[in-house]
């Protein structure tokens, strides 16, 4: 089927049609709410100071500029983000949390509704955090202004209901099953300030940054082959089933196959590691003024090795691939993969039911995950590699933006056909 084929079919659906204008009534709201400031706030310095900062930009980016604009919306989803980071890492270490996560949907339920909880906290700090950050910028002069007290309570409980607020809208969209309702509203973010980005570049070009803008393009181009590759990607398992008779009946007997991803996480391993490379640097910029000499100092080299390239890329190289292996032993486990196999009859063939199929299972997706991983790290930090060589810090951005859009953007498609799909079968 052709693609204008396939976008008819999608329109014609009425299911699939509705879906689509509801979350896209969601992402409109989203950007209204990422423009509107919060009251009492002064903008006006803002924009060439995130401009300026490499950090903060990336953080601004993700944001859909809500943190420029001082929006209700300037955090973001990064506090949700921070907190489902936290439960799982607790869900595997914590035996409470272990066995609730093992109930089912009743359990995963209330996993992330404990999330949401530890969300307003961690809002309400990092909504703090920013707003302190602020006023100690720009040669002791506050770029957001003087706040009174009433102000300033009022700017935090503004930013965490604002993040609540996409939160929830962010389940919503995970609801109508279109995609991942938090990775959407980033990609949303991310494609709203594509023109901007775009204009700043085609004022700021001449002729002798061609060249820079030649490899920019490859580099881009060879960002979408790669994720579309790593995604699509997949690892089949063959499972046969036992033949049973059952009176006049035989079951089983059948041949398939189990799947398994080269990149499992999607795009969720970007994201984490985007949220955990700036926290440091974000940390350290409220002790550079310490009165403490030696906690100045240390806030001041965190800050510089940060700056520092290669060791930003090595990090972010590591996070990708650490948060693959992470995100994949969250939503992969083997000992349940072989205990429902052996439940159905089926088998491995070759491999004993039981533990030695869970060993296998283990093994083949550490192995997957080594390629991936390593794969969607390399060409994360492809774009700070042609940085070292042009200059243009912009690039960093760019390689990040697009990785997040094209792993969102696919994992959409996939969805809708499914969906699609779906109707037929209810069809016919």
């Amino acid at each position: 089927m052709q693609w204008y084929q396939r976008i008819q079919q999608v329109w014609q659906t009425k299911e699939v049609r509705n879906d689509i204008l509801f979350v896209l009534l969601i992402l409109v709201i989203f950007r209204i709410g990422a423009h509107i400031p919060i009251p009492g706030i002064d903008t006006g310095n803002l924009r060439e100071f995130f401009a300026s900062n490499q950090i903060l930009g990336l953080l601004n980016l993700f944001s859909g500029g809500g943190l420029e604009n001082f929006s209700i919306m300037m955090l973001g989803v990064g506090p949700y983000i921070t907190s489902s980071i936290i439960f799982q890492l607790l869900v595997m270490i914590v035996p409470k949390l272990e066995e609730l996560s093992k109930e089912g949907e009743n359990g995963q339920r209330k996993i992330n509704q404990y999330t949401k909880w530890a969300t307003i906290p961690l809002a309400v700090l990092q909504g703090y955090g920013f707003i302190t950050l602020m006023q100690r910028q720009g040669g002791g002069v506050s770029l957001i202004g003087d706040l009174t007290f009433f102000q300033y309570l009022t700017a935090i409980v503004t930013v965490t209901a604002g993040t609540m607020l996409l939160t929830w809208l962010g389940d919503l969209i995970s609801e109508r099953h279109i995609g991942n309702g938090v990775s959407l509203l980033i990609f949303a973010g991310i494609i709203a300030g594509l023109p901007t980005a775009l204009q700043q570049t085609l004022l700021a070009f001449d002729i002798s940054q061609l060249t820079t803008v030649v490899l920019f393009a490859l580099i881009a181009l060879a960002t979408v082959v790669g994720v579309v590759f790593i995604t699509e990607g997949q690892r089949q398992i063959p499972v046969t089933y036992a033949r049973r008779v059952r009176g006049m009946t035989q079951y089983g007997g059948t041949n398939t196959h189990l799947p398994l991803r080269v990149n499992q996480g999607g795009v969720i391993p970007i994201i984490f590691a985007i949220s955990v490379i700036i926290f440091p640097s974000m940390i350290a910029q409220f002790f550079v003024q310490a009165k403490s000499a030696w906690l100045s100092n240390t806030a001041e080299y965190i800050i510089q090795l940060f700056n520092n390239q290669i060791f930003y890329g090595v990090f972010y190289f590591i996070l990708v691939v650490a948060f693959t292996y992470f995100y994949s032993a969250v939503v992969f486990k083997p000992d349940q993969v072989a205990e429902n196999l052996q439940k159905q009859g089926g088998f491995i063939p070759g491999i004993r039911p039981g533990r030695p199929t869970a060993e296998y299972l283990q093994a083949t997706v550490n192995r997957i995950n080594l390629t991936g991983s390593i794969f969607l790290g390399v060409i994360a930090v492809l774009p700070l590699i042609l940085q070292a060589y042009t200059g243009m810090s912009t690039l960093v951005v760019g390689g990040t933006s697009l990785l997040i859009v094209v792993s969102v953007v696919i994992e959409s498609v996939k969805k809708v056909e499914a969906q699609l799909e779906m109707h037929d079968y209810d069809v016919y």
